[in-house]
C-alpha cells in the first residue's frame, strides 16, 4: 500500500508506511518530511499522505495523484 504518514519523531519528523512501526526516513522539519512522503507516494503510483500535528492529532490529509480521493472537491475549477 503506497500510503504514508508524517509523524513526530524524537529526531524531528518521520515518514512511515501504513502499518509500519519503523520510519522509512526522518527529517528535521515537518515540511521536509511531508515533501519526502509525497514524492514516495507519487513514485509508487499515488495514494494518501496523512500529516500529524505537534499535538499528535491528524491535521491534514492529501491525495497524491493518481490516487483515489475519498473526499473530492465539490466544485470543478475550469
Amino acid at each position: 500500500m503506497p500510503d504514508r504518514y508524517v509523524t513526530k519523531h524524537p529526531k524531528g519528523w518521520a515518514v512511515k508506511a501504513a502499518g509500519s512501526a519503523r520510519a522509512s526516513s526522518v527529517h528535521g522539519t515537518q515540511r521536509e518530511a511531508e515533501q519526502a512522503a509525497k514524492q514516495t507516494v507519487r513514485n509508487l503510483g499515488g495514494g494518501e499522505v496523512r500529516i500529524q500535528g505537534r499535538d499528535g492529532r491528524w491535521r491534514d490529509s492529501d491525495t497524491v495523484p493518481p490516487g483515489h480521493d475519498p473526499n473530492p472537491p465539490r466544485d470543478e475549477k475550469h
